[in-house]
């Protein structure tokens, strides 16, 4: 397996929209990819040739076939890209709202018992739980998360596991701490104890980094918003056991096969889904000799997340004679500096100086990064550090070193002002 190389990466930001300048502000560094990734150039050439078409799948002209056949192959590349060789995929309406129909689902057809998550999770998890838990009279218990390393593991899980646990949710990748969570382990830890549990993955935060294999993680539900892995805005995409396809949920009355999708879906959104698709398997060409798409796919998993960890290394310890993050005065590193779970993101804050003012300067640098506050958003990972705000750093594989060099020679500035 090969690495991302100067030539590579000059290709790769080739092919999205954007990549160094904002249309609205010019030139600038991205890295607000968090809080929704760059747009591949082919999803947006998709969207608008999908945009044209008036026909709708389930009609009897070849039109509504053709949309149709775009459907099922989107959903076969769904498959691939996931590592879900069984289950079923579906689009709604977002990430957030897909989690909240699957827990919905979930808590209501579960028999009585516990429902658990964490406190690592983000609310489109915890607040589906909350009122979902709370319509059907059963308890929610939240496993307090590591706070020092701002992560969630089997081992925090296990103290709560209970026979009589029957939903569960796992956050994947914090969009506030970056770090990655173990859910095979998890998951393995709450079948081992509660085995009939249904437990469901909230995947958003995650997706962009690749690596994703579901078939590993014996869970039974998998949510991603595309927009935040090189698609766009409109939709989400999620996918379910067969078992938690199955459960009562929202329909319409005698629709054959009970679907999950609520009323005609924009098949623009799925033909977009396989240009991201696409692009993973065209860039895990580039680093293996393999031909085998699944195989491409986890190549590029591998690629992306070798580039990232040396995007955030330079971030953190420096690069050329610029110092990182962790060398200026008063720093602190939500999640610590050296974590071995962090996945392209660093959110830090600086004693005395307000976050929002340090967002803004970096923007009048052309440097664009984020504010994460201590409100119903980030509250659970920002309250416990006695932080009331951070500044969140993230980046993604078309990212480069030289964009690194430019965040770190302007927060010299900032931090010394």
């Amino acid at each position: 397996m090969h690495d991302i190389s100067p030539e590579l990466l000059s290709e790769i930001r080739a092919r999205f929209a954007h990549v160094d300048t904002c249309p609205f502000e010019g030139e600038r560094v991205f890295f607000e990819n968090a809080g929704g990734a760059l747009t591949l150039n082919s999803v947006v050439e998709t969207s608008a040739k999908f945009a044209a078409i008036p026909d709708n799948q389930g009609r009897d002209n070849p039109a509504a076939k053709a949309l149709q056949a775009i459907i099922d192959q989107s959903k076969e590349d769904m498959r691939v890209l996931f590592g879900a060789p069984k289950g079923s995929f579906f689009v709604g309406e977002s990430g957030t709202e897909l989690l909240f129909r699957l827990i919905s689902a979930a808590i209501l057809a579960a028999p009585q018992g516990r429902v658990l998550g964490s406190t690592l999770e983000h609310p489109a998890s915890r607040s589906a739980c909350d009122r979902w838990a709370k319509i059907a009279g059963k308890p929610y218990v939240v496993v307090p998360h590591d706070v020092e390393n701002g992560i969630v593991t089997a081992e925090h899980y296990l103290p709560e596991i209970t026979p009589d646990t029957v939903v569960a949710t796992i956050l994947h990748t914090s969009p506030v701490t970056g770090m990655g969570v173990d859910v095979a382990a998890i998951s393995k830890a709450i079948r081992k104890v509660a085995p009939d549990c249904l437990i469901i993955v909230d995947g958003i935060q995650h997706a962009a980094h690749g690596r994703l294999d579901i078939e590993s993680y014996g869970i039974d539900g998998y949510v991603i918003s595309p927009y935040k892995v090189f698609s766009r805005h409109g939709y989400g995409v999620a996918w379910v056991s067969d078992r938690l396809a199955k459960l009562p949920h929202n329909h319409l009355l005698n629709a054959p096969g009970g679907p999950w999708e609520m009323g005609t879906r924009d098949t623009g959104a799925y033909a977009a889904f396989s240009d991201v698709v696409s692009y993973f398997e065209w860039l895990g060409a580039q680093v293996t000799d393999s031909t085998d798409r699944r195989e491409r796919i986890r190549a590029a998993g591998e690629a992306i997340h070798a580039h990232e960890a040396r995007l955030t290394n330079a971030m953190l310890h420096g690069y050329g004679n610029l110092k990182g993050l962790a060398d200026l005065p008063e720093v602190i590193i939500v999640g610590g500096v050296d974590n071995p779970a962090r996945e392209g993101l660093v959110s830090f804050a600086i004693k005395g100086k307000a976050s929002t003012g340090i967002v803004e300067a970096l923007r009048l640098k052309g440097v664009r990064v984020h504010t994460r506050k201590a409100d119903h958003y980030s509250g659970n990972i920002l309250d416990p550090m006695g932080l009331d705000s951070c500044i969140r750093v993230s980046m993604c594989h078309y990212n480069s070193e030289a964009e690194v060099a430019k965040f770190l020679a302007a927060m010299q500035e900032i931090a010394y002002a």
